[in-house]
């Protein structure tokens, strides 16, 4: 039924203007759509992020989106921690090398927007 269908993330965000700035700028997000008010469309690869505004922003505690970046985390986490990206490290998900997780060939990175939510990179 839905196999052949497209999807889309989409995050519960407070302040619109304030994650405009942090998808685009920070995270290089190019702005499809900003013509629905409190929504904001991205592009991200084939696919698009879903931003819009809510009273519930931030009450996700586990991932809300992730991005496969293949071989480029590296250079990736790098660029986010320039541009003043903290990240999050967790016990018990492989070695910590840095800021990525690492465990066998998988890389892993998890970090947070301004309202909280998980955004997370991998290598697979």
């Amino acid at each position: 039924m839905l196999k052949d269908k497209s999807s889309s993330a989409i995050i519960a965000v407070s302040d619109i203007g304030r994650a405009r700035a942090f998808y685009a700028d920070t995270l290089g997000l190019e702005l499809e759509d900003d013509s629905m008010g409190d929504v904001l469309v991205f592009r991200t690869g084939a696919t698009s992020l879903i931003v819009y505004r809510s009273d519930y922003a931030g009450t996700n505690q586990a991932n809300a989106v992730v991005w496969d970046v293949g071989n480029d985390i590296d250079a990736i986490t790098a660029t986010l921690k320039a541009r003043g990206v903290g990240f999050e490290h967790y016990d018990g998900i492989g070695d910590l090398k840095g800021d990525i997780h690492v465990s066998g060939d998988m890389k892993m990175v998890w970090f947070k927007d301004p309202d909280g939510n998980i955004l997370h990179l991998n290598n697979m």
